[in-house]
């Protein structure tokens, strides 16, 4: 927390422009007057930057970039954007946003946010991938059997559901957040994971691995939907299909992945919040020749909310006289594994990305090819969907979903559960889930 100093010494910068549209040329130039005053205060300053954060409806992109092309750009320093989401709705309404941003400002002026790339937890997978030598050695089709990338939500729409019935759980979701973790968990090394070359490298990297995903088709999706979802007022289609839960399996066609089923799985009005990265590996050589008692298998576990944590599950012998296995979990948790001064130094997704925008490191950020790649593999399915008004399975709410859904995430990745295993989080027991 701040203390009130900080909060008010903050304020004191801040001051608001008033505009008829969000494309006001006057108002514009209004701003960047204001700001020019503001800059002139400082003797020893020679160079002075601007950051603008688009957080707009898209069909307000054109009007806002050409204000502030005309009017308000940077004439001693640099001139920077931040772009949020949603960057369309399919591959054509993409290429028209790109193709609109890109007559006012230059790819590298631009830095659209995905706040998922900014969670501690997934900005540690690269460190964690290539800053330790076991993790190259079971990173591949040999070792794991699948992987399976969870988004849930304990609550619904709550007045949303006019916004969100336009999009639904995969656009909201699955094609960006989840999709730019699987580019990261699944991406060959970059030629540089830090320093000022970083950036192109590491989105080079994550290129690759989109580039080998196939468009999915509609045999590979789950649809669900909560029941009370269409009672939301602002929903005004009573019949709409669109998807608040869905299950999603895909491949990447490399030497290293081909084969192993990737599992996206996330849902709203769900039992729990989580958002995870979870890796099953394969089962142990001549498991059920060696031991009497079964042997389950291996699972890493990378949990980015909430209370982010990383937990190997391993096989042990139950204590006592029993030479039975027993699953428990290597972990780091991290409020009780690092320091008081070390957790209040880790940032929001926000405040990190931000201060990446100011000095300029592009690496969390999606590249114009990211994300029309991005579409390619997604807009296929989402237009069957829509088109064919392939209707959800309804699911009450406050459940893991739907109870076919588990049916089908099995039988899509050979995932096994271990029935008998049982997670210890601040001394409370609890039967682990999906």
């Amino acid at each position: 927390s701040y203390s009130s100093e900080t909060i008010d010494a903050f304020l004191d910068r801040c001051f608001y422009q008033r505009g008829s549209s969000y494309g006001d040329k006057e108002a514009y130039g209004e701003l960047a007057v204001q700001i020019s005053e503001y800059e002139n205060t400082f003797e020893d300053v020679f160079n002075f930057n601007r950051l603008f954060y688009f957080a707009i409806p898209p069909n307000v992109f054109e009007d806002t970039g050409v204000a502030i092309k005309e009017n308000a750009m940077a004439d001693k320093g640099w001139t920077r954007v931040i772009i949020e989401k949603p960057f369309g709705r399919d591959l054509k309404s993409c290429e028209e946003l790109l193709g609109t941003l890109s007559k006012h400002f230059y790819e590298e002026q631009m830095f659209r946010i995905d706040h998922y790339l900014g969670k501690e937890m997934v900005q540690n997978l690269i460190m964690m991938r290539f800053g330790n030598l076991w993790f190259e050695r079971i990173w591949n089709r040999d070792n794991i059997q699948c992987v399976i990338l969870t988004f849930k939500e304990p609550f619904g729409t709550d007045g949303r559901g006019g916004y969100f019935d336009k999009y639904g759980i995969i656009r909201d979701i699955i094609q960006n957040h989840l999709l730019q973790v699987l580019s990261l968990l699944a991406m060959e090394a970059p030629s540089k994971v830090d320093g000022s070359e970083s950036g192109e490298s590491i989105r080079d990297a994550k290129v690759q691995v989109l580039t080998a995903i196939p468009p999915i088709t509609i045999e590979d999706c789950f649809l669900g939907q909560y029941e009370g979802y269409l009672d939301d007022p602002t929903i005004e289609n009573k019949k709409s299909n669109t998807p608040t839960f869905a299950a999603i399996r895909c491949f990447v066609n490399t030497p290293r992945w081909e084969g192993i089923p990737f599992i996206f799985k996330a849902g709203k009005a769900l039992n729990e919040r989580k958002g995870e990265m979870r890796i099953q590996f394969k089962d142990v050589p001549a498991a059920s020749f060696l031991f009497e008692s079964k042997c389950p298998r291996n699972e890493l576990v990378m949990r980015l909310q909430p209370n982010e944590a990383i937990y190997l599950k391993t096989n042990v012998k139950t204590p006592g006289f029993s030479s039975s296995l027993i699953q428990k979990e290597l972990e780091v948790e991290y409020e009780t594994r690092f320091s008081a001064e070390e957790a209040d130094d880790s940032p929001d997704a926000y405040t990190r990305l931000i201060l990446d925008v100011l000095r300029g490191k592009s690496a969390t950020f999606v590249r114009e090819d990211e994300l029309r790649r991005a579409w390619e593999i997604f807009t296929p399915l989402l237009q069957k969907i829509e088109e064919e008004n392939i209707r959800p399975v309804i699911y009450k709410q406050g459940t893991r979903g739907p109870p076919e859904a588990d049916v089908f995430i099995n039988s899509k990745s050979g995932y096994v559960r271990n029935e008998d295993y049982v997670f210890s989080n601040d001394g409370k027991m609890r039967k682990s889930a999906l």
